[in-house]
């Protein structure tokens, strides 16, 4: 009985911390550590190592641990989600672009413009 109440307890100061950040804020969040994984993951392909590949794992586990409050917030995956996506898609293609000089071609950006096009008519209410 003590086990229950300390567990219910615990989840309800997490539920209250995860409540004073917008969900905006924690998709923002989880979208940056998502973007230095991405980054990470261009390093490894081009040279690997266990190190990178360790900075990896942690990286992501933040990203998905900064997403839950989002969808906790909202509980509507199929809009949070598709938003988390698409900026999660943007940022990457940044990263591609501008750090390590990738190009796009234009059927690519299309596709991101249409990504964003999604989101902006997935938001509205």
């Amino acid at each position: 009985m003590l086990w229950t109440s300390y567990r219910y307890l615990v989840t309800m100061y997490l539920m209250a911390i995860f409540s004073v950040v917008p969900a905006w804020a924690w998709i923002i969040v989880s979208t940056l550590f998502f973007a230095i994984g991405e980054f990470l993951s261009k390093k490894f392909a081009l040279a690997p190592g266990w190190t990178i590949f360790a900075l990896i794992v942690v990286v992501d586990v933040l990203s998905v641990t900064a997403w839950l409050p989002a969808i906790v917030e909202k509980n509507h995956l199929s809009t949070t989600g598709v938003v988390w996506s698409i900026a999660s898609l943007v940022m990457t293609a940044l990263i591609g672009i501008l750090v390590f000089g990738e190009r796009l071609t234009t059927l690519q950006g299309i596709g991101i413009v249409l990504g964003v096009a999604a989101v902006a008519l997935l938001s509205l209410s």
